[in-house]
């Protein structure tokens, strides 16, 4: 993912829910990805919307997600997320 801009993925990981302004956050129900743009595309498109990927909002309900150490970054997640699409 050599396009992805210089986003600081580890400060956005680092948001504690219990402290997070919930207006600050984007609903993931108001994002639209275009699944005919390429793969890299629609991540950079995705991350633009939600603006932090780690922790935003699902309706009133505040999101935060996390991975395992099993050595896959946020982008091959993100990448295999928007395949289903």
């Amino acid at each position: 993912m050599d396009s992805l801009p210089n986003i600081d993925f580890e400060a956005m990981k680092n948001i504690d829910i219990r402290t997070v302004n919930p207006d600050t956050l984007v609903d993931i129900n108001d994002t639209k990805v275009n699944a005919k743009l390429p793969i890299e595309e629609r991540i950079l498109d995705f991350i633009q919307q939600i603006k932090n990927p780690y922790c935003y909002k699902c309706g009133k309900v505040v999101v935060k997600i996390s991975f395992n150490d099993s050595g896959a970054t946020l982008e091959d997640r993100m990448e295999s997320f928007l395949r289903m699409m």
